[in-house]
């Protein structure tokens, strides 16, 4: 494919307030803002691809491909989030390699539908979610210190959001994130996410993948504590309180029945429990 061609993305109509989490938020410094969106819209459109039910799984490769093009300098024109994240890593002089990774995760949602346990969705996570917190670390120009515990989070996040759409994910693209071993082990299966509720094998799935959660989320105060940047370190403790009671409220609602969701109390909650990372210099 070379020459002009129109636009391979596609739009859900999603943007970062629908996240759980804030993306480039004004607590980040305003000189990095603008790039912390840039890779955001690329990840988003790359994502809307691999999520599309309407699209083929060869027609989202190729959509997948010419963005990775465009983003690598080897086409000119056909993604324009690709495009303008090439323009915001030239800028900062930022690797390509935390964007390319996302677009190795999103291939495989477009082929992959099933995950036989947790170390080959952590796997996915690897890939999906952590690129994020190192792009992010990386344009603040910090260390790598931060990175295991930045990687810790992130995959919870892409957990307790699979969590989230679990029902959803299988409706709509017959793809289930909860591991085929656990399913097992607890006498579940995947045909019980068509339920209006969740059964008590399930819960019992539920519950051990968010005792996971716990795991690593336990690990995510080491993102704040080893941050150099004041105001990265209250945005991520903020993200950390913000993972840690979506998970709470996942532990005592039914995803089946309604989308868990954070409520506003929530959302004050965590900024005031991430001002206390103000008070704690990197460590």
């Amino acid at each position: 494919m070379s020459g002009a061609v129109a636009s391979v993305e596609t739009w859900s109509g999603k943007d970062r307030g629908d996240e759980n989490f804030p993306v480039g938020s004004l607590l980040i410094r305003r000189d990095l803002r603008a790039h912390v969106h840039a890779f955001y819209a690329f990840a988003r459109n790359a994502d809307d691809i691999a999520d599309s039910a309407e699209l083929a799984p060869a027609d989202k490769l190729a959509r997948l491909d010419r963005m990775e093009a465009v983003l690598l300098g080897r086409e000119a024109s056909g993604a324009p989030s690709a495009l303008a994240l090439r323009a915001s890593l030239a800028a900062t002089g930022m690797t390509p390699r935390h964007a390319t990774d996302l677009l190795r995760a999103f291939r495989q949602d477009a082929t992959k539908t099933r995950y036989a346990s947790w170390d080959e969705l952590l796997d996915y996570c690897r890939y999906s979610a952590m690129p994020v917190g190192r792009h992010v670390l990386d344009l603040h120009g910090e260390s790598r210190d931060p990175w295991p515990a930045s990687d810790a989070l992130c995959a919870a996040l892409q957990v307790v959001n699979h969590l989230q759409d679990c029902a959803r994910d299988l409706a709509a693209l017959d793809r289930c994130y909860l591991p085929l071993d656990l399913l097992a082990a607890h006498g579940a299966t995947i045909d019980m996410l068509r339920a209006p509720d969740t059964t008590p094998a399930l819960r019992a799935v539920l519950d051990a993948l968010l005792d996971a959660v716990d795991r690593l989320n336990a690990q995510a105060p080491g993102l704040p504590r080893q941050t150099r940047s004041r105001r990265l370190r209250l945005e991520t403790g903020v993200i950390v309180a913000l993972c840690r009671r979506l998970a709470a409220r996942l532990r005592r609602q039914d995803p089946l029945a309604r989308r868990v969701k954070l409520t506003r109390l929530d959302v004050a909650a965590s900024l005031i429990e991430g001002t206390t990372w103000l008070l704690v210099g990197p460590r």
